[in-house]
């Protein structure tokens, strides 16, 4: 991959000059500034800010666009989300892999989803694996994957295959609610959650993730009955044999469960990979009055959803409440919940917004959208955004890409950084122009081992002006094009970049 340049005028003498003192495979390292290198901007500090989007699966929301496309096609598909993200300056995507006890992966425990072939158990033909081809694609483009389950959804009211014979809630009838048009594995049954517990554990260690990723879907969001009124969810079974000697009320014994599960799932993904992060997206609403003008949904109560506990308890890594209102809603304002959530976090994990692009041109339009990412950069204590959903990105409601390329996300940005979780970085061991002629320049490096090494952040300065590249974990050169006018650069710092996102020794080379 080339990277960009800022056409400037060049001397041809200059380039000369460049092949004959740099030579190809001259090396160079870090040295004292002297009086003239000080008359030059050092490189500035790498920014940080987790810039996501949500890619949801679950009836073909955003991919694939339709069930039963060929390989190619879902693979083109995706590789487009993909890039899109890059063209935008985001880097991470969200990647729904299980939305109904299924797999949009290869999987010995989960059978195959309904929205890749149509018929849930039936693989795609010829045989793929999307999260491998995500995770690799998306590594290339210097792109988190996180994967993004559902943990106890079995049956989503977009569903239209049966279950196949490989899915849990087909194997264990006892353990799974009916509740409106969707089935439900109970949390309360604890086979349930060691269930949900081995696909965590199954997918960190045979893919290359960087983070698990669970939405707001524990228990169901209320379903009205005929007279209007919430109906309820028949967990009789499972309280009459369990949760009654725990000596709780029902409502904190639900609490309980999954809590349970979010503190264990955690445990799990950094007991076999410490770098990788866990994260959950919760409801926008802890519980109304908190902060005190706010009013909606009890998920406390209704989802048995204690978010701020799994946040001061740093269960999770990450926080990415859905705040999908509006900055002047009065009852739901945007900039009070934010406020209000970055709050809770004494541990000090990573607290993202999760904004609704999805709503330009419903109760809002994009300028809306950029004032709600202004607020988080505003905020103390808030690290980045994640945008619900690609599709929205991708179809440019109200001219929304353009609007966040060019004005909030004009450069690169490194994901904040996960100390708890790693400080291990590689150096850099070697660096220098491999070819310096009137036609290119090629910088070449090498680092100390690549344990840990989840990519290389590249600044550039031509003049005074610096800028930034992300490049994969596998590079070891960079190509610059050389025209008379479009020159060299003038100074290079390469920093890499660990798993956990620390930074280790950098190199720099000048001309």
């Amino acid at each position: 991959m080339r990277l960009s340049l800022h056409a400037r005028w060049l001397a041809l003498a200059a380039v000369l000059a460049l092949a004959t003192e740099g030579g190809a495979g001259a090396r160079a390292v870090a040295q004292r500034p002297t009086p003239s290198m000080r008359s030059t901007p050092p490189a500035p500090p790498l920014p940080r800010e987790f810039r996501a989007v949500w890619v949801a699966t679950k009836g073909n929301i955003d991919w694939p666009s339709r069930p039963g496309l060929s390989v190619a096609r879902q693979q083109a598909e995706l590789a487009a989300i993909l890039d899109d993200a890059r063209a935008l300056n985001l880097n991470a995507v969200i990647l729904q892999v299980r939305p109904q006890a299924d797999a949009l992966y290869s999987s010995s425990i989960e059978p195959w989803s309904e929205y890749l072939s149509g018929r849930e158990g039936y693989p795609p033909a010829p045989l793929w694996d999307p999260l491998l081809f995500a995770v690799r694609e998306a590594h290339a483009r210097g792109l988190e994957m996180h994967a993004w389950l559902n943990p106890f959804r079995a049956k989503a009211e977009t569903s239209k295959s049966p279950p196949a014979p490989a899915n849990f809630a087909r194997q264990h009838p006892e353990f799974t609610v009916r509740y409106g048009n969707q089935i439900f594995l109970d949390p309360g049954e604890p086979a349930v959650r060691e269930h949900a517990l081995r696909v965590v554990t199954d997918i960190v260690g045979r893919y290359d993730v960087d983070a698990i990723h669970v939405d707001d879907y524990f228990y169901p969001y209320p379903v009205k009955d005929a007279a209007g009124r919430d109906q309820p969810f028949a967990d009789d079974a499972s309280w009459q044999r369990v949760g009654r000697v725990t000596g709780l009320d029902r409502s904190h014994w639900r609490r309980q469960n999954i809590d349970d599960f979010v503190r264990r799932a955690g445990a799990a993904v950094h007991s076999q990979k410490a770098w990788v992060q866990f994260g959950v997206s919760p409801f926008g609403i802890w519980r109304p009055g908190n902060p005190p003008m706010v009013r909606g949904l009890d998920a406390y109560e209704v989802l048995a959803s204690d978010s701020r506990r799994w946040i001061a308890e740093g269960w999770v890594d990450y926080a990415v409440p859905q705040l999908y209102w509006t900055l002047d809603q009065r009852e739901q304002p945007f900039g009070a919940l934010l406020a209000w959530w970055a709050g809770q976090n004494p541990k000090g994990r990573h607290l993202y917004a999760g904004i609704a692009s999805a709503r330009i041109g419903k109760d809002r339009n994009a300028a809306e959208i950029l004032n709600q990412v202004g607020v988080t950069r505003r905020q103390p204590g808030v690290d980045g955004v994640a945008f619900w959903n690609a599709s929205s990105l991708r179809a440019n409601l109200g001219g929304i890409a353009p609007l966040l390329r060019q004005r909030a996300f004009v450069f690169p940005a490194l994901p904040p950084a996960s100390p708890w979780l790693s400080t291990n970085a590689p150096a850099v061991s070697e660096i220098g122009a491999k070819t310096a002629n009137r036609r290119q320049f090629v910088l070449g490096w090498q680092v100390d081992g690549t344990n840990g090494l989840r990519g290389f952040a590249l600044q550039i300065r031509r003049g005074t002006h610096w800028s930034l590249e992300i490049l994969p974990p596998e590079r070891r050169e960079a190509v610059f094009p050389v025209a008379p006018l479009l020159p060299p650069p003038d100074e290079l710092r390469l920093t890499p970049v660990g798993r956990a996102g620390a930074t280790g020794v950098a190199g720099s080379w000048r001309r």
